[in-house]
Parts: C-alpha cells; sequence; structure tokens
C-alpha cells in the first residue's frame, strides 16, 4: 500500500554515501536514500535518517538497469543500478577520502573490478516455510528470506546447486532457526560448511544430509567446523601449492580479485630475499612468495596454519616456509623479530593492524604491503606508518564484491 500524499515529499540526492545510499540534505541534517545517485529528484517518504525512494522524478545520467530480479529486496548488492564508470571511480573514492582524513596524500590507481559470475563463495541462509525450504540471502537490514532465483555475481555451478542444497539440508530444518551454508566451488567441487544445526537433528538427520551430499556430487560436507565427509579433497590453487582448506575457513572470495592482489604484492616484494606474510590466513600470499624466498607465517587460527604447512610441505619446489599460530593483535611481531625480514605483507581483519602497525613502525623492515578490506581501518594504519618513517607509494583499490559498498585496497610501502 502506498503511503498517504502527505507523508510524501521531494527531495534532490547530493551523493553517494560511504554506504552505497544516496545522501541528501533535509533540515539540518542528512537522510540517507537506497538505490539512488548524486543529483537525482526523488519522491521519498518515512522518518528519521533512513527514507524510502517511492518514485523516481529525474533520474541521474549515470544510472544503469540492475543486473538481478533480486536487486533492491536482496541484502547482497546496494549499487546494481550505478553505470560501471561511476560505480568504479566511487570505489576509488571511498580510499581517496579515508587517506585525506588521516593527512595522507599518494597515487591512489583505478578501480580494478571483479567480473560477474567469478565469485565462488557464498553464505546462504535457509529455513523451513510450511513444507517448501527457502534458500537465499536476507534482505538488508532484514530478518526476511529472499529465496534466490538467479545471482549474476556467484559462480554458475553455485546457482545451479541452489535446488540440490535444499533437499540436502532439508532433514536439518527442524528448528525455528536458520542454517547458514557457505558454500565454496573448488577444483574438485563444491565444498559445503553448514552451521546453525538444531542441537536436536538427530545422527539419522545428519546421515541423511551427508548422504544426499554424496549422491548430489558434493566434494566435501561439514557440520559446525567437523568434517563428516569427504569424497574428494576440496583442494585450491594458490600459486604452485595446493591448499585444502578447513571447513569454513577464510579464503578470498574472488579467485581473480585474489590473483591481482597477490601480483601486486609479489611486484612490490620482488627484490626482497626473506618475507613475512602476517595474518596470513592458509597462505594467499605467503604460499605464492615461497616460489622465490624462504616465507614465515603468522596468523591466530590454528586451523589455518595446519592447512598453510600441509600445503608448503606438498608443494615441490617451495623455499623453506614456516608458519606460527599467534595472536598478532595481542602479541605483535616485535622490532627485533622484525629484523630479519626485508619484506612483509599484511592482510588483517577488517578491524585492521593497530598493534602490529606500531611495531612495524618501529622497524627497519624496507618494504611491505598492506592488503585491506576497509578503507578507514586502512588509513588509521597507514598514518602509523608514515609517523614511523615509511613512504606510501600508491594503493591500488581492488573490487572484489561486486555491486556492493566494500573495497579491498592494496597498499606498497617502503622505507629508507
Amino acid at each position: 500500500m502506498a503511503p498517504p500524499a502527505a507523508f510524501l515529499r521531494t527531495i534532490t540526492i547530493d551523493h553517494t554515501g560511504a554506504q552505497g545510499d544516496g545522501r541528501a540534505r533535509e533540515g539540518e541534517g542528512w537522510v540517507s536514500v537506497p538505490f539512488t545517485l548524486a543529483g537525482e529528484v526523488v519522491e521519498v517518504s518515512g522518518q528519521g535518517d533512513r527514507l524510502k525512494p517511492e518514485r523516481l522524478i529525474a533520474p541521474s545520467p549515470e544510472r544503469a538497469a540492475p543486473a538481478c530480479r533480486h536487486f533492491t529486496a536482496c541484502g547482497g548488492c546496494t549499487l546494481q543500478h550505478m553505470a560501471p564508470a561511476p560505480y568504479a571511480a566511487f570505489k576509488r573514492d571511498l580510499i581517496v577520502r579515508s587517506l585525506r582524513a588521516r593527512g595522507l596524500e599518494t597515487d591512489v590507481t583505478e578501480t580494478w573490478v571483479t567480473p560477474p559470475g567469478s565469485r565462488r563463495r557464498a553464505a546462504f541462509s535457509a529455513r523451513r516455510s510450511g513444507k517448501a525450504v527457502l534458500l537465499g540471502f536476507h534482505g538488508r537490514k532484514s530478518h526476511h528470506l529472499i529465496a534466490l532465483e538467479e545471482c549474476p555475481v556467484l559462480r554458475p555451478a553455485i546457482i545451479a546447486a541452489v535446488p540440490k542444497l535444499k533437499d540436502i539440508i532439508a532433514p536439518l530444518l527442524i528448528g525455528k532457526d536458520d542454517l547458514g551454508l557457505l558454500v565454496t566451488e573448488t577444483a574438485s567441487g563444491l565444498d559445503l560448511h553448514v552451521t546453525g544445526v538444531p542441537k536436536q537433528a538427530a545422527r539419522l538427520a545428519r546421515a541423511e544430509v551427508t548422504g544426499a551430499a554424496l549422491r548430489a556430487g558434493f566434494a566435501r560436507v561439514s557440520l559446525e567446523g567437523e568434517d563428516v565427509l569427504t569424497e574428494r579433497a576440496p583442494r585450491l590453487p594458490v600459486g604452485a601449492a595446493s591448499l585444502l582448506p578447513p571447513p569454513g575457513g577464510f579464503l578470498q572470495a574472488s579467485a581473480e580479485a585474489e590473483a591481482e592482489m597477490a601480483r601486486l604484492v609479489l611486484a612490490h616484494l620482488s627484490s626482497a630475499t626473506f618475507a613475512a606474510d602476517l595474518f596470513s590466513g592458509c597462505g594467499t600470499f605467503a604460499l605464492r612468495l615461497a616460489e622465490r624466498i624462504p616465507v614465515h607465517a603468522a596468523e591466530s587460527g590454528r586451523a589455518a596454519i595446519e592447512a598453510l604447512r600441509a600445503a608448503a610441505r606438498a608443494a615441490p619446489g617451495l623455499k623453506p616456509v614456516t608458519a606460527d599460530a599467534r595472536d598478532l593483535f595481542r602479541n605483535p611481531l616485535a622490532p627485533s623479530e622484525l629484523a630479519r625480514f626485508d619484506g612483509l605483507v599484511l592482510d588483517p581483519a577488517r578491524a585492521g593492524a593497530a598493534a602490529q602497525c606500531a611495531e612495524i613502525a618501529r622497524s627497519s623492515v624496507p618494504r611491505m604491503a598492506y592488503v585491506s578490506c576497509d578503507p578507514a581501518t586502512l588509513a588509521r594504519d597507514l598514518r602509523t606508518l608514515a609517523d614511523g618513517g615509511y613512504r606510501l607509494l600508491s594503493v591500488h583499490p581492488v573490487d572484489q564484491f561486486l555491486w556492493s559498498a566494500h573495497v579491498e585496497a592494496v597498499a606498497l610501502l617502503e622505507k629508507s
């Protein structure tokens, strides 16, 4: 039902905010209007600082036709309505603005954009609605589940498996809460990790799930971090190595974006003779660096470290790789420990690496690459490094999460 005319008003969008929403002045403050662009005149409804677009009166020339029927309902994408050139510029500007807020100026290159249909990993939700099984993504800022019919972001093999996934997890849908399904396409087939499994799920139900997955051709099924069926080891190529990731372990969402980030890191550290990969995960950069030089990796997750070690041992021709399970937030490497390295790569989580960067700033490591998924914490940490004598050579935006407001970045630094 349309809102009463008395609640409707017309506003002009000023710019696109950091979350991908249009931002406009109303009264004494700013309001957000999703799915709008700078310069557009929009009829809106609602109160507070988040309004609902009701009618587009004057569209922007930078507006594009969405690629997916679920756009605006599904919470996965927020920017399908933005044309490619301004979209890439928006991602770059997120980084530029964060750097400027910390007093940093450097070369920020054009955004590298991951292609559609390339994301190799999806985190679905599933629940039962009557006799039907709903599987898809939540609406934005909502518990409403959008049943997936298409997704132009994901690899086709994942989309094609959706009907099979519904049948596989149906025996576990005995409670009111959603199940979480992490599906990854690997070189050996699809890898399925299920979380939120009800405690009352019987052993028989678990057996039915693994049996159905086996018949559907899945490579591995794990429940709550425990491998319950491996038909084929779900391996991923990482340079010359072959990685068997732990169930539910962190991976870069796009192999293409991972390769681009690795290209930048390896080129920057091409003169290094001994490197450290901090917040290494399963070895995205360490395993590639080890094709040329010895590497030491550090990461808090023990399962990730074990996977990295196993991949390094099995890969022929790699230089020595050492790896420690170490919490770098609480126990960062000190300058005395960093002194043996002439190259560093950091790839921390969204919170950044404040403690570790404070130690690096006091070190003499000549070259480093910082891989970030959050422009604000990246800029904070780069400020610390700059104050410690590092020179910021360039920052490279990498759009791994297509049509979202997220952006990765690779910052390259050197110290005299």
